[in-house]
């Protein structure tokens, strides 16, 4: 080998020893400092906020109504224990929502049997709760409400039987939730209602998860037993899926 060829040699290694010496610090820098965005990596377009912030939620999708997220209106009641309770009362908490009456003689004892089953499994969170509206106001008064709670077992001390102004709990079950309550003299009990939940997030927003079509499930059918799997028409219980997505918001 010439003396040409090694000093071309010795000259290709200074300047990679040079290069390395200059910029390599600069570079490894320019990372520490946070200096190198997104317009300097391959992931362009890539929001790193918006990264960050499909790690803090779940899967679980937004109720939207007209493009919008569906919220909670604001609401105000007095529960079982003669205490005003309001919507920012659950600010924070992740909440299940039914509309109900105490001397309902077909689907309320199976529902709040399953909400018991629900306040059961959540019994240590502080930040989970149920709101439960009469829709028998005149007759569900707080003491009745009370005696109520005491034969279901309902113990959490954020589970509020609620009880008010009829219109306002019928306007807010009708429109407020889309949980369809009306009076009606011709059926037992003289009410008709949804025997659905509706999952509410720490931020008050209508959550639920996707049903095989990728469409939202919107809410939670609370006329199953979870031990019993299904129903005579083979529909399936979704006790199970609407504590899976408590524990999911919870998290959140």
């Amino acid at each position: 080998m010439s003396n040409k060829t090694n000093y071309s040699y010795v000259g290709i290694a200074f300047i990679i020893l040079v290069f390395g010496i200059i910029f390599v610090p600069k570079i490894i820098d320019r990372v520490s400092d946070g200096d190198i965005v997104r317009d300097d990596s391959r992931s362009k377009g890539v929001s790193t906020s918006t990264i960050n912030d499909n790690k803090k939620k779940s899967d679980l999708v937004y109720l939207e109504i007209n493009n919008e997220r569906k919220t909670v209106p604001a609401f105000s009641f007095t529960n079982q224990h003669g205490e005003t309770i309001t919507n920012e009362d659950y600010a924070g908490k992740v909440y299940v929502v039914e509309f109900f009456f105490t001397t309902c003689p077909t689907i309320c004892p199976i529902m709040n049997r399953n909400l018991v089953e629900v306040q059961n499994k959540f019994s240590e969170f502080e930040d989970f709760g149920v709101a439960a509206f009469t829709i028998s106001p005149e007759t569900d008064t707080p003491e009745v409400l009370k005696a109520y709670a005491d034969n279901y077992g309902i113990s959490h001390p954020n589970w509020n039987l609620l009880t008010g102004d009829e219109a306002a709990i019928y306007k807010l079950a009708n429109e407020g939730f889309n949980l369809y309550t009306a009076k009606n003299e011709n059926v037992e009990g003289g009410f008709e209602h949804s025997g659905n939940f509706a999952l509410i997030d720490k931020e008050g927003y209508i959550r639920s998860r996707k049903d095989g079509f990728g469409n939202p499930l919107i809410f939670y059918n609370g006329l199953i037993p979870e031990a019993d799997g299904v129903d005579e028409e083979g529909m399936p219980q979704e006790i199970t899926i609407l504590k899976e997505d408590i524990a999911k918001l919870l998290k959140e």
